[in-house]
C-alpha cells in the first residue's frame, strides 16, 4: 500500500479504529467474570447480547461503507422526527451512563465509559452489557 492509500484508508476509517481500541482496552481491562459465557443465574442473556453487539457492530460498519454519516445526520437533523431520535439516543445514553455508574460505584470508572458511550451509542452500551452481564443480572434482578 502506498502512503497515499493508507493515509486515505485511516482518513476514513479513524472512528472504527478508536472504537476497536476501546474494545480491546475494555475487553483486556476487564475483570471479574468469564468473557463470552455466563456462570450467573440467566446463563443464555450473555451469549445472545455478545451476538446482538457483534450483529449490530458489522451492520454499523456495513451502514459506515455506504453512506456518510455526517451527511445523513445533516438530512435528518432539520426534520422534527430527527431531533426526536437524537434526543431519544441521547436520553437513553444518560439512563446508561447512570447504571454504569450504579454497578460500579466508581466515577472513575463512569469516566472511562463515557466518552465511548457518548460517541458510539449502544455499540458501547451492549458491550458494556456483556462485558457485565453477570454483575447487573445480580445486581438490578436480585437473582
Amino acid at each position: 500500500m502506498s502512503n497515499i492509500t493508507l493515509v486515505k484508508f485511516f482518513k476514513y476509517n479513524a472512528s472504527w479504529i478508536v472504537f476497536g481500541i476501546f474494545v480491546f482496552l475494555a475487553i483486556y481491562f476487564h475483570q471479574g467474570e468469564p468473557l463470552i459465557f455466563s456462570q450467573g443465574a440467566l446463563p443464555l442473556g450473555k451469549p445472545i447480547i455478545w451476538i446482538i453487539f457483534v450483529s449490530f457492530l458489522l451492520f454499523s460498519i456495513y451502514c459506515s461503507v455506504n453512506e456518510n454519516i455526517v451527511k445523513t445526520v445533516k438530512k435528518m437533523y432539520p426534520m422534527y422526527w430527527g431531533k426526536q431520535i437524537g434526543i431519544d439516543l441521547y436520553i437513553g445514553l444518560i439512563i446508561t451512563l447512570s447504571i454504569i455508574y450504579l454497578n460500579e460505584g466508581s466515577l472513575l470508572v463512569l469516566a472511562l465509559w463515557m466518552l465511548p458511550v457518548l460517541v458510539f451509542g449502544n455499540l458501547a452500551t451492549l458491550l458494556y452489557l456483556a462485558l457485565n452481564y453477570d454483575s447487573l443480572v445480580l445486581r438490578f434482578l436480585s437473582i
